[in-house]
C-alpha cells in the first residue's frame, strides 16, 4: 500500500476543539486494519499532543494547530504541528496527585516511536509526532 494522507486539518488552538480532534482522528482510523486497542491508543495520543500544543505552544486566540494522519504499509503516523518554537519538555515523573504533566509520558507509553521535528525551511514552530506499527488484527 502506498502512503496515504488520511487527514490534514487545521483547527483553532483552543481547548474546546479537543473533542473535534478526537472525533476526526477516530473517523479517519475507522476503516484501517487496526485493532480496537490501537485505534483507541492513537486517538488518546493525538488528543494528548493536541492538548500540549494548546496549553504550551498557543500564542493567542487566533493561533491554530494542524493535525495530520498518515498511513502506509508499515505504520500509522500522527503529527501535531504548532507555530511555537518552544520544544515540549521531555516526559518526566509527576506526583500521583498532580493534575497535569503526564501527556508526553502517555504518548511515549502508547506509541512505538515519537519525536519532535522542526518546521519546514522558512516555517515557524515544530511538529510533534508518534507512530504505531501495523500489527495483525487477527485474533
Amino acid at each position: 500500500m502506498n502512503e496515504a494522507l488520511l487527514l490534514c486539518s487545521t483547527v483553532p488552538a483552543e481547548p474546546s476543539w479537543a473533542a473535534t480532534v478526537r472525533r476526526l482522528v477516530a473517523e479517519h482510523l475507522a476503516d484501517l486494519p487496526l485493532s480496537a486497542d490501537q485505534r483507541d491508543d492513537a486517538v488518546l495520543a493525538a488528543d494528548e499532543l493536541f492538548t500540549n500544543a494548546v496549553q504550551h505552544a498557543s500564542a493567542g486566540p487566533c493561533d491554530t494547530v494542524t493535525v495530520t494522519v498518515e498511513w502506509n504499509s508499515l505504520a500509522l503516523r500522527v503529527t501535531v504541528a504548532d507555530r511555537s518554537p518552544v520544544r515540549p519538555p521531555c516526559p518526566y515523573p509527576v506526583d500521583a496527585t498532580a493534575e497535569s504533566g503526564r501527556g508526553l509520558a502517555i504518548v511515549a507509553a502508547l506509541a512505538d516511536d515519537w519525536g519532535i521535528t522542526p518546521p519546514e525551511p522558512g516555517g515557524r514552530g515544530k511538529k510533534v509526532w508518534f507512530t504505531l506499527r501495523r500489527r495483525s488484527t487477527a485474533p
